[in-house]
């Protein structure tokens, strides 16, 4: 198989492919033995029709597009390994040359396109040392679990005063355009200040009582006229305060399994600085990712970014048509940033030698099924079916990449070396994981599986 390789962009290149009759013509065999199964030719038994009875009868077009059909993703698969090319993205395939019978000597030649992952050299991590702001909690933190906490055994109580911020109003709702109502709701609980409807409803019933309504300008952000002007009508049906438990011993008993106000704050600030040590952790990431990614230009391919992009944007805006400059700009720097990461993890995991095993990939797997309350084994099954397994295993050696790349440097704040191991695990614990090629096994018995 000869192979040329023509670099149009940094992440994009265009391979020819010529492949040799000997490499082509075990998909040719296979590709008769596949049609003898679905044909009928009298004087043979189905399935074992000789293949050059398959030629004349079915025509070697035929063969050959099963051929083509079969062979070139495997082929090109071959092309990328030799080469050491990394796609980013499915390519763009265009057979150009094909045998039209068994004696021709015309080779099989296809030309691919793919935007493929820059080839960076990361810095050497052997004595690097990262800087990570302390893990610090005050006395504020506390409080503030300790306020989140009475609010759960708070109880509503109706006022006879003008609402303001932090009560509850039942009020009901009328929009109106050009005088016609288009939308309308009844006896909706709102917390003043929450700011979690309409712009503007938090202004409009500061400072009225149960019964009082009043009118304000909005926009419509659901339902048929979403992102139009109304006159928005609201009424105010009741106003009710919060009333919080006091912070003593029997609120510590009915809160808690502690029988004091003092042990309950002491497992609140012990709650606090396991958080405050997790995002240490994860600060500690962000940091050794900066660090890796200092003085390395990384482009990124245009189409991908592209895509990335309109990923982002649909987290932002209900509609992407009409989503703001800024709305545009936070989606494409995000998608820029994601890449960029992704780029480097992929790298970082091949400078670490990093394997993936089976168990690696469906614990990956049953946790993400987990957290969308869905059956694990009816998850992994979703994925394989739909081609995605590929994904997972990358994203996994993503993650043992990273981990293995912390391990591998030291991690400081202010001066003192972290103890980063209960997040990072042991190299011990990573060197038991079973191989990629068991991961690639697992996955054809599941292809298999599906299949049947």
């Amino acid at each position: 198989m000869k192979i040329s390789v023509r670099n149009l962009e940094p992440t994009k290149v265009k391979l020819t492919v010529t492949v040799d009759p000997e490499e082509f013509d075990p998909y040719l065999d296979q590709a008769r033995k596949e049609i003898a199964k679905q044909v009928n030719i009298p004087g043979f038994r189905k399935g074992h029709v000789p293949g050059a009875i398959i030629d004349q009868r079915i025509g070697f077009a035929a063969v050959a597009g099963e051929a083509v059909n079969a062979g070139v993703p495997d082929l090109y698969s071959k092309a990328l390994e030799e080469k050491k090319i990394r796609p980013m993205a499915q390519p763009e395939i265009d057979v150009q040359e094909v045998p039209e019978s068994a004696k021709d000597e015309t080779k099989l030649k296809f030309v691919a396109t793919v935007e493929r992952r820059p080839d960076i050299e990361l810095p050497d991590l052997a004595g690097m040392e990262i800087d990570v702001p302390k893990a610090e909690i005050s006395d504020d933190d506390v409080n503030k679990r300790l306020d989140a906490l009475r609010q759960r055994f708070g109880t509503l109580v109706g006022v006879d005063r003008p609402a303001t911020k932090g009560d509850f109003a039942n009020i009901d709702l009328d929009a109106q355009i050009d005088g016609e109502s288009v939308d309308s709701q009844e006896g909706v609980s709102y917390e003043l200040g929450s700011a979690t409807m309409l712009d503007g409803l938090d202004e409009a019933l500061e400072g009225l009582s149960a019964g009082e309504e009043t009118s304000f300008e909005g926009t419509l952000e659901a339902g048929d006229h979403q992102g139009e002007k109304a006159m928005i009508k609201v009424k105010v049906n009741s106003v009710k305060a919060e009333e919080l438990p006091d912070l003593d011993d029997e609120f510590a008993q009915e809160a808690s399994e502690y029988d004091t106000l003092d042990e309950l704050k002491a497992d609140i600030r012990k709650s606090c600085e396991r958080d405050a040590e997790a995002r240490q952790a994860t600060d500690a990431r962000d940091a050794f990712l900066a660090k890796l990614q200092e003085g390395l230009e990384i482009p990124v391919p245009k189409g991908v970014k592209a895509d990335a992009t309109a990923e982002h944007l649909k987290g932002l805006t209900a509609d992407s048509d009409k989503a703001t400059a800024e709305q545009k700009k936070e989606a494409e720097e995000s998608a820029e940033k994601e890449l960029r990461d992704q780029i480097v993890l992929d790298a970082l995991a091949e400078k670490m030698e990093v394997q993936v095993s089976q168990a690696d990939v469906t614990n990956f797997l049953a946790s993400i099924a987990q957290q969308y309350g869905m059956d694990p084994s009816q998850f992994i099954n979703a994925i394989v079916s739909n081609g995605q397994l590929g994904s997972a295993v990358q994203e996994v050696g993503r993650s043992k990449g990273l981990l293995a790349g912390m391990r591998a440097v030291t991690f400081k704040s202010e001066g003192k070396e972290l103890d980063l191991s209960a997040f990072l695990g042991s190299e011990e614990e990573a060197e038991e994981s079973e191989s990629v090629e068991a991961a690639s096994a697992a996955a054809a018995v599941a292809d298999e599986l599906s299949a049947e």
